[in-house]
């Protein structure tokens, strides 16, 4: 069956509607046009097909990326984190052993307060050696008195003795000599329980120094403690100000009895 072809319209107003038919040259050229145009859109849809897998393979890896540099971000902020969590703990651990310290340091002056508390300043402690200390100075004063009593004593009967002649005053006045003289020796005696006493006090003041300096070894010993102690200012005012007490041995700043003498000659 011919192949009809498409009239122009100068052939329809010549001709009219009759169909032309086409020559086999005008045949095979169509023929040949549509199964090019055919070829050309089975290409066109397998570039489709073959290009769709492509870029949907570009787009995981493209998400798979961003998924990695995310981690990647994630990982790099944990260690960070990670680091300043150890770099605490450590500090928290270094503290830990300071606070340790401040707390044995502590524990240990709170025991030698209660030694101290329990055996030197309680109140029958305290009580025994002021009453110590009171008998000395009672027992210094005692003593001296009768001392000075037995001297007076002794000057009156020398100074009798050169007076009387008779053999019976002489002999009398000489025994009440001796007397006094014993009754000193007597006196004398005080010394040895006064040294008793200021011995039991020492102990004592011994003991509670001894705790004390364990005390300030414990905080860092005794230029630790100065470093904190406040200036020592001298409050005292007139006479109170210039009376030092006696001067100890091998202690500077007092005069001495060659230095009063140098004044008057």
């Amino acid at each position: 069956m011919p192949v009809q072809r498409k009239r122009f319209r100068i052939e329809e107003i010549h001709l009219g509607s009759t169909p032309v038919p086409l020559t086999a040259e005008e045949d095979t050229s169509e023929g040949h046009r549509e199964i090019m145009n055919e070829l050309r859109a089975i290409r066109e849809q397998m570039a489709k097909y073959a290009n769709a897998p492509r870029a949907a393979s570009s787009g995981e890896d493209a998400t798979a990326a961003v998924i990695e540099a995310s981690k990647d971000e994630q990982m790099a902020a944990a260690h960070a984190l990670l680091e300043s969590y150890r770099a605490q703990i450590e500090q928290c651990e270094k503290l830990k052993v300071e606070l340790d310290l401040i707390h044995d340091a502590i524990n240990r002056t709170k025991r030698e307060i209660a030694v101290l508390h329990g055996k030197s300043f309680s109140g029958e402690e305290m009580a025994k050696l002021n009453g110590e200390l009171g008998a000395v100075v009672g027992g210094t004063e005692e003593a001296t008195q009768q001392i000075l009593e037995a001297t007076e004593a002794i000057d009156q009967a020398a100074t009798a003795l050169t007076k009387v002649n008779s053999p019976e005053q002489q002999q009398m006045l000489t025994e009440e000599i001796q007397e006094k003289v014993i009754s000193i020796f007597e006196a004398c005696n005080f010394q040895d329980l006064t040294g008793q006493r200021i011995n039991k006090v020492m102990q004592t003041m011994k003991f509670i120094e001894h705790h004390i300096n364990t005390m300030m070894d414990i905080w860092g010993g005794v230029d630790a403690i100065k470093a904190h102690s406040t200036p020592i200012v001298d409050t005292r005012e007139g006479d109170a100000k210039l009376l030092n007490g006696p001067r100890a041995i091998g202690e500077e700043g007092h005069a001495s009895q060659d230095d009063i003498d140098a004044m008057f000659d």
